[in-house]
């Protein structure tokens, strides 16, 4: 019923094959629309859609190092380098 298809991709211009395969899935799940993009970039876009986490540079309330965390500190709680977290978390 289905037959392999080539493609275009929107953001590079490469061709790709929509095997038949991939269409009787798409069509199994109620997709109207073929792929726009070949593997490569829907796995690079779907990993760029992540972000990079912006990290935060605090003093260690145990060693006084430098610590860097994932979020904005606050001055009322405590804040561990990853050793001493590490520390803590084994008592």
């Amino acid at each position: 019923m289905y037959e392999d298809k080539t493609l275009v991709c929107k953001d590079c211009g490469k061709e790709f094959i929509f095997s038949a395969g991939e269409q009787e899935f798409y069509a199994e799940k109620g997709f109207e629309n073929e792929p726009q993009r070949c593997r490569d970039c829907r796995a690079a876009r779907k990993n760029g859609a992540k972000g990079t986490r912006e990290m935060f540079t605090a003093v260690c309330a145990s060693c006084g190092g430098e610590a860097r965390i994932p979020f904005q500190p606050r001055e009322n709680k405590p804040v561990y380098c990853s050793e001493c977290f590490a520390k803590m978390r084994e008592q």
